[in-house]
C-alpha cells in the first residue's frame, strides 16, 4: 500500500502544476455523482487511493476517515457498533466519503435528524495553492472553524480537495416501524404537518401515487404507542420496510424510473400541492421530486425551467435540475447578486487560479 504522505504530496504536485499552467482538475472518487451539477471539465484527480478510517471512537460518537474511503466501508464499521450516519446519505453506486460530503445530499431521515452539513465536525482540505488547511476538530464541543468545515458540504469540490473529515454519528434506533396510508396528495401534506406538531417519533415520510409511508423510529414504547395511535387513522404496518426506504434513498423507487428530467423542489412543508405534474414528496412536505416534460415553445427546456423555478419561488422555495435534461438552463437556482458575490469571494480565497471542478456549480 502506498504511503499516505506520498499520496498527499502527489495531490499537491498535481494541484500546483495545474495552477501554474492554467489547467483545471476534476476531483473524482467513485464517480457515483458525475451526473450531478454542471458539465464535467478538467483532468481527473482520483481520490480513491487516499482511503481508510483514521479514527473511530464509538463512545464519543465520532468517526474520522479519508476522502477516498468507500461509504459502504464506513457504514459497515458503524453498524458493527450499532451506530449510523443519521443523515442517510445516498450512494448512487460506488460512493466515497469525499463525494458524499461534496455532494451534500441527505436521505429520508434528514427531516428528523438533520442535514449532512450538521454532522460535519472538522475537515482537512488541500486548497487551490496546494496548501494543507485544517478546520474544526474531532469532538462535538469543538467549534473552532466549525462553519468553514460545514461550508465544504455541498460545495461539489469547487473549494478544494477534501482530504479527511470528522463526522458525528448517532446510535441506531432500538425500534423501527413503517405505516402505510392510502390518501391523496393534499391529505398527505396536511397529515404530515399535523403529525409534525405531535410528539410522534417520525423519522421519514414518502408520498407517491396515492400512498403515504411514514417511518417511526426510537424507543420501543414510543414507537408502539405511535403505531397504536396512527393505526386508528387508517395506517397499516408495512412488513420488511428497510428495502422500501433504501429504494427511496437510492432513487430505485418506481417513481424515479424514466428519462424525463428530474427536478428537486425545496419548499416550505406547509405548501399545498404544486400543480407541476406527478410528484414524490419527502421530508414532511419540504422536498418534492418532479419529472418535468419540456414545454412546447421556441426554447422548450428553458421555458420549462423558468416555469418550474417561478412556481417554486412563488411558494417560498427553489428548484434544482437534479438529473438529466438540458443543463444549459442552469442546474441550480440562480443566486441573488449579494449571495453570488459571497460565493465568488469564497472561491477566490480557496481556489484563486480556478483549478477545481470548473462549472459544477455555476
Amino acid at each position: 500500500m502506498r504511503d499516505i504522505d506520498d499520496i498527499v504530496k502527489q495531490f499537491q504536485d498535481q494541484v500546483r502544476t495545474a495552477a501554474r499552467e492554467g489547467q483545471t482538475l476534476r476531483i473524482r472518487g467513485g464517480g457515483s455523482k458525475d451526473w450531478y451539477g454542471g458539465p464535467l471539465q478538467g483532468e481527473i484527480l482520483d481520490t480513491r487511493a487516499f482511503s481508510g478510517i483514521v479514527d473511530y471512537e464509538p463512545t464519543e460518537l465520532v468517526i474520522t476517515a479519508r476522502c477516498g474511503t468507500p461509504l459502504g466501508e464506513i457504514e459497515a464499521a458503524l453498524t458493527e457498533r450499532r451506530q449510523m450516519l443519521a443523515f442517510e446519505p445516498p450512494h448512487f453506486g460506488a460512493a466515497t466519503l469525499g463525494g458524499a460530503i461534496a455532494g451534500g445530499l441527505s436521505g429520508p431521515r434528514r427531516a428528523s435528524a438533520g442535514a449532512l452539513r450538521d454532522f460535519v465536525l472538522g475537515a482537512r482540505l488541500l486548497d487551490g495553492r496546494g496548501e494543507l488547511l485544517a478546520f474544526g476538530g474531532q469532538v462535538m464541543k469543538n467549534v473552532a472553524g466549525y462553519d468553514v468545515a460545514r461550508l465544504l458540504a455541498g460545495s461539489l469540490g469547487t473549494l478544494g480537495l477534501l482530504l479527511e473529515v470528522s463526522l458525528k454519528v448517532l446510535p441506531l434506533p432500538v425500534a423501527e416501524t413503517t405505516l402505510r396510508f392510502a390518501m391523496g396528495e393534499a391529505d398527505a401534506i396536511r397529515s404530515l404537518n399535523e403529525w409534525a406538531g405531535r410528539p410522534l417519533p417520525v423519522s421519514a415520510s414518502c408520498w407517491a401515487d396515492g400512498v403515504l409511508a411514514l417511518r417511526l423510529s426510537g424507543a420501543r414504547a414510543a414507537v408502539d404507542d405511535a403505531v397504536r395511535s396512527l393505526r386508528g387513522q387508517g395506517g397499516e404496518v408495512m412488513p420488511d420496510c428497510a428495502p422500501f426506504w433504501a429504494d427511496v434513498r437510492e432513487q430505485r423507487h418506481a417513481f424515479f424510473v424514466g428519462d424525463a428530467p428530474l427536478w428537486r423542489l425545496s419548499l416550505p412543508s406547509t405548501c399545498g400541492p404544486v400543480a407541476l405534474g406527478p410528484q414524490l414528496i419527502e421530508w414532511g412536505g419540504a422536498q418534492r421530486w418532479l419529472h418535468a416534460a419540456a414545454d412546447a415553445g421556441s426554447d422548450p427546456d428553458a421555458d420549462s425551467a423558468r416555469h418550474i423555478r417561478a412556481t417554486a419561488a412563488a411558494c417560498g422555495g427553489h428548484a434544482t435540475l437534479f438529473r438529466g435534461g438540458d443543463k444549459s438552463v442552469g442546474v441550480f437556482q440562480p443566486l441573488a447578486p449579494a449571495i453570488a458575490r459571497i460565493h465568488e469571494r469564497l472561491k477566490a480565497g480557496f481556489d484563486p487560479a480556478q483549478v477545481f471542478n470548473p462549472g459544477r456549480m455555476v
